[in-house]
């Protein structure tokens, strides 16, 4: 049977490989999932992709699932407890973003009706399908995540840069960056 082909950076991780061959690019409108993702990208600031993957049950575990509602009532003291914790990056700035985070994200839901609602607006509700050919063409950021990153920073958000929110869009599917002859590029 002929090996499939799929976009390079996921090498040959059976983790990495299952995160691009079953999530990545896939259109996500659950509020939840999306927490997640904006949660599990703010901690990727500086590390590799594969180093969240390998703790992301620990996230789960020590973020409540991802319920925004939940991590927006986390007090001091449970911040302190989660600096404690092993199964996530235990930085300061990124557990504590990550609270405040999900207090923004509770006010867009109010304001929108649902993050989702609000998020896919940035591409009219439908993803950007792009066509690269090398993963040299992939872009770390553009316009469009240089707009939404600019507007989540008005609404209170922390560790949303341009480059953290375009992984956020090819992460939850606002776009298909898969690499033209990778198998999941038509799928998705």
């Amino acid at each position: 049977m002929k090996e499939q082909r799929r976009c390079g950076w996921c090498g040959s991780d059976p983790l990495y490989m299952s995160y691009h061959d079953e999530e990545w690019g896939v259109p996500v409108f659950d509020d939840q999932k999306l927490f997640e993702f904006l949660v599990l990208e703010g901690a990727q600031a500086g590390l590799s992709w594969i180093t969240i993957l390998k703790r992301r049950e620990g996230y789960r575990r020590a973020f409540a699932g991802f319920d925004p509602a939940k991590v927006a009532r986390f007090s001091d003291k449970r911040m302190e407890k989660l600096l404690q914790d092993p199964g996530i990056i235990r930085n300061r700035l990124k557990v504590r973003s990550a609270i405040q985070n999900a207090k923004s994200f509770l006010k867009v839901q109010e304001e929108f009706g649902s993050f989702s609602n609000y998020q896919w607006a940035f591409v009219e509700g439908k993803p950007i399908v792009n066509h690269f050919r090398s993963l040299q063409e992939v872009p770390a950021e553009t316009p469009l995540s240089k707009a939404f990153s600019k507007d989540l920073k008005k609404r209170g958000f922390n560790f949303v840069g341009p480059t953290i929110v375009y992984a956020h869009m090819q992460a939850v599917g606002m776009v298909n960056d898969h690499l033209v002859d990778c198998f999941r590029h038509k799928e998705v």
